[in-house]
């Protein structure tokens, strides 16, 4: 009978074995709840993170385009600031040569051209445009009407003499050209009593 006893103790032991088992997974399962939920935990906090950091990359390629771009308009204020500098310096070289036409200062004369033109081209180089707008019609925002010349020949407002060409740059206008305009007569008189 001891075989007998023994064989049921070891059939109980077996039946505890497996009596236990299923704590032991009721354990797993109450330790795999907690370990789900830090998991989960950690995957939100690391999806956050993702997020931080794709804004703050995207704030910062944001800024380095802002910066590029205000680089670039810096240098264009600097290059119209240079270029209205040079302007009366145009102007200087112009009323000169248009001064002496002497035999005596023609060899000066064409070393005074050649400066110009190195000067006109260098600033035309940066992006100034130069106009002249003889036959235009008035426009005051590209214009100055130093002079008015009463006259039925033209248009009311057509630009009949250029004291000073203009300049502008990229659609700024550095200087308006200094113009005489055509007025009619009657133009002129119902300007006037306005």
């Amino acid at each position: 009978m001891p075989d007998k006893e023994s064989k049921m103790n070891s059939e109980r032991d077996e039946n505890a074995t497996e009596t236990v088992r299923p704590a032991e997974n009721q354990s797993e399962a109450r330790e795999l709840a907690p370990s789900d939920a830090v998991t989960l935990k950690l995957m939100a906090e690391l999806d956050d993170l993702r997020q931080t950091a794709l804004r703050r990359q995207a704030d910062f390629d944001n800024y380095r385009k802002r910066i590029e771009k205000e680089r670039g308009e810096d240098s264009k204020r600097t290059t119209a600031r240079t270029i209205e500098a040079l302007i009366p310096i145009i102007d200087g070289f112009e009323h000169a040569l248009a001064i002496h036409r002497e035999p005596a200062y023609e060899n000066y004369r064409k070393g005074f051209e050649l400066i110009y033109r190195q000067l006109l081209d260098n600033v035309t180089k940066l992006g100034a445009e130069r106009f002249d707008p003889i036959g235009n019609s008035f426009d005051p925002h590209r214009h100055q009407a130093m002079d008015r010349t009463e006259t039925t020949d033209r248009e009311d407002g057509t630009i009949l003499e250029t004291f000073q060409p203009g300049y502008s740059f990229h659609g700024r206008i550095l200087r308006p050209a200094g113009v005489r305009v055509a007025v009619h007569a009657g133009a002129a008189s119902k300007n006037t009593a306005n």
